[in-house]
């Protein structure tokens, strides 16, 4: 059997998802492909997606916040959107891409190749599709895209996708897609031991007010020490490391998320749905920071109110909520207990397993 995961790099968390999903199947001794969906249109169909995407973020999110809610509305119409015919002129390298290297089974954690692989199955192609939703919400488009299977983040959120036209027979709420090696941590890490470690992370490119965070929480807060991830954003990087401070870790890149999540006694993050799943995985309290109005809002809002998080929308509340959560040792493990009933830790390996047992002959 041969898999292609096929992801698309808007954003860290569906690329994050789709190799979480590679892993999995390659531990079950799968032959499974990781592809960027742009790196199979061109170098230049990929470049302008990232600059439109991260354009669209900056500052507060305000121009992502507007093309959300035009998409939302948009879908309420019933007319075929320019975003799928957009994706459906790029069928047929899709075709051939996925004929040749004679793929039985296509995952897509991101809607564009979804729709694309869509436009072929409407062509008569037998291709076989899973979809994975990598947000708490059915966000703008996906329903128009016809998978086999649809990977939902969990139970509750049926409805919504019922709503949007899927059958509930192909709605598989195994939850969005963190591997079952997450959880092995090897506690390698070199942390102070006699102060509560607060981590932030904010996603694979930072966001806007993260500097102010980091000094707000080191000025208000008593004995902690804060480890700030910064993602790509190379430019916060630098500007974190110029504050001058003992307790204070500032880190790029990282590759080992799941150890400095184990490490910390709080997790503050934007509400990406990964990100915000991997910290629910490792089972630590966390606070939701400022959510870019649209899908983020709605990841809050489901970690909110299941118990799950903390939601800040200003500074004033990060700190003030960080400071609750560290002194109330009840509300952390109310959260923490909340966690492990609704995140599944086992999620790529529960769609693995599905896999296998309904797709490999």
């Amino acid at each position: 059997m041969r898999v292609l995961v096929l992801s698309c790099s808007t954003g860290g968390g569906h690329n994050a998802c789709g190799h979480y999903i590679e892993n999995e199947f390659k531990e079950n001794n799968v032959i499974c492909d990781f592809v960027d969906y742009f790196d199979i249109l061109g170098p230049k169909a990929k470049e302008a997606s990232e600059k439109i995407y991260l354009e669209s973020v900056r500052g507060n999110g305000s121009v992502f916040k507007l093309a959300y809610r035009l998409g939302e509305a948009y879908s309420k119409t019933g007319i075929t959107s320019p975003v799928y015919n957009f994706n459906k002129l790029t069928r047929n390298k899709i075709y051939s891409y996925v004929e040749q290297n004679n793929y039985d089974l296509v995952i897509s954690p991101h809607l564009f190749p979804a729709m694309a692989i869509t436009a072929l199955k409407k062509d008569g192609k037998n291709i076989k599709l899973i979809n994975v939703a990598t947000d708490y919400h059915a966000i703008p488009f996906w329903e128009e895209t016809k998978p086999d299977y649809f990977v939902i983040p969990h139970k509750s959120l049926k409805e919504e996708f019922i709503n949007k036209g899927f059958k509930d027979e192909i709605l598989l709420d195994f939850g969005i897609s963190v591997s079952s090696a997450f959880s092995k941590i090897k506690n390698n890490l070199s942390l102070p031991k006699d102060k509560e470690i607060i981590l932030i992370t904010s996603g694979s490119m930072g966001f806007g007010k993260m500097k102010d965070v980091v000094i707000s929480l080191l000025e208000e807060l008593r004995n902690v020490y804060v480890v700030a991830i910064c993602g790509n954003n190379k430019e916060l990087s630098s500007e974190l490391k110029e504050i001058n401070n003992s307790n204070l870790m500032v880190m790029g890149y990282v590759n080992n998320i799941n150890e400095y999540i184990s490490a910390s006694t709080i997790v503050l993050t934007k509400p990406g749905g990964l990100t915000s799943t991997e910290v629910g995985v490792i089972r630590k309290p966390m606070i939701h920071l400022m959510p870019i109005p649209g899908v983020e809002n709605y990841n809050a809002e489901f970690f909110r109110k299941n118990g799950l998080s903390l939601v800040s929308n200003n500074i004033e509340e990060v700190v003030y909520n960080t400071s609750k959560l560290l002194n109330n040792k009840n509300m952390q493990r109310e959260m923490i207990e909340n966690q492990s009933k609704i995140i599944n830790k086992n999620s790529a390996k529960d769609l693995v397993d599905f896999v296998l047992k309904n797709f490999d002959n």
